[in-house]
């Protein structure tokens, strides 16, 4: 296993060649997170677009930098547009991060739908235990959208994900890991407030976007995202009493990160 952190210079690295470069970075998501990934995003320099106003879905999935796809989208968006977006991102080349927000919670129409993005290869797999560990088969079910599982009771299953599909998996936890293969990445740090602040998980699905199109592989900018947003909420946490102070504290520590401050 291999820690990663924001002590490693690759991932500072990153960072800056994300405010440098500043990549288009399209997303579905819900609208109980769409402001928090889009103040995220911005908050490191990457330029956002979330929704699926009319072409929207087709045209970005395969013009932007990267793609995510966060599944309680459909609280809004119909499957037409998560396929359409996924679609254009594999045939045009474009990274894209698949988040599948409560999968495994005993909604089997949504679950269908959300293995139906399966097919379009996506890059990354990031959610929480309960959601991965349904996803790779195991009898995991999470309680709504919060996981009842720890991250590294998930190590096996993500790892079955992560050779099933090709793609990097990601779990968030008390650690995050991060799976490519037969290789195992640790992220330790992060703040428990992150899990009392709306949408922060979803955020960071959208953080891993961003890193993507800046990294040479995608395990290495999907460990990048994880490591800055850990540092950051670390920080954030440091400084404040209380939820909302820390929600607030978590855009201002990734924006001095990335030295937008």
């Amino acid at each position: 296993m291999i820690t990663v952190s924001w002590d490693d210079p690759v991932v500072r690295t990153r960072l800056a060649a994300i405010r440098k470069r500043a990549p288009f970075v399209y997303g579905l998501t819900n609208y109980v997170a769409a402001t928090l990934s889009a103040n995220v995003l911005l908050a490191v320099g990457a330029a956002p677009a979330i929704g699926s106003a009319p072409g929207w879905p087709a045209t970005f999935g395969r013009g932007a930098a990267a793609v995510w796809v966060n599944t309680a989208a459909l609280m809004a968006s119909s499957i037409q547009d998560l396929l359409e977006t996924v679609r254009g991102a594999r045939d045009s080349g474009v990274p894209w991060v698949l988040d599948p927000v409560a999968f495994g919670a005993g909604c089997a129409e949504y679950d269908g739908l959300v293995r139906q993005l399966l097919d379009f290869s996506p890059s990354v797999i990031r959610g929480n235990a309960s959601e991965l560990m349904a996803l790779a088969g195991a009898d995991a079910r999470g309680k709504g959208v919060e996981s009842t599982q720890g991250s590294h009771d998930a190590i096996p299953h993500i790892q079955t994900l992560s050779h099933r599909t090709g793609a990097v998996v990601a779990v968030s936890g008390a650690t995050d890991y991060i799976v490519s293969g037969a290789s195992l990445f640790a992220v330790k740090g992060g703040d428990v407030r992150l899990t009392r602040v709306t949408g922060a998980g979803c955020a960071l699905g959208a953080l891993v976007a961003a890193f993507l199109p800046v990294s040479e592989t995608v395990v290495e900018g999907t460990c990048a995202a994880h490591a800055v947003y850990a540092a950051a909420a670390e920080r954030a946490g440091a400084r404040t009493v209380g939820t909302g102070a820390f929600g607030v504290a978590l855009l201002d520590e990734l924006s001095m990160l990335a030295g937008l401050q």
